[in-house]
């Protein structure tokens, strides 16, 4: 399925499977990623700039001191992401539950 049209045509396409591993629990998924030379879009030059500093417990913290607070369902899912990562941790490599478990993650990691 085509997300969006290309801009020009591809020079080189690259496939990636998707990690989930075991069909049974989740399909396999195959991504393609395209590069594409394309003119750079000239903006206008402005004297304003702010700076952006990321993270969990603040979602945005800006360069002029404003905090911008992480939305509460990304706190859930970052929960649930830690509680799946610890049960996958609990588990002995190889094993059918720790396949099962590391699909579980990664199925969760896609939807985050």
């Amino acid at each position: 399925m085509w997300s969006r049209e290309l801009p020009a045509a591809p020079s080189s396409v690259t496939v990636i499977k998707d990690c989930k591993g075991d069909s049974r629990i989740a399909p396999t998924k195959y991504f393609l990623s395209f590069v594409v030379e394309i003119q750079p879009e000239i903006l206008l030059q402005t004297d304003n700039s702010v700076g952006i500093d990321l993270g969990f417990k603040t979602f945005a913290t800006l360069s002029d001191g404003r905090k911008v607070d992480a939305p509460k369902q990304l706190k859930k899912r970052i929960k649930k992401y830690r509680k799946l990562s610890k049960s996958l941790s609990k588990k002995t490599k190889g094993s059918k539950r720790y396949e099962k478990a590391r699909a579980r993650v990664a199925k969760f990691h896609a939807k985050l």
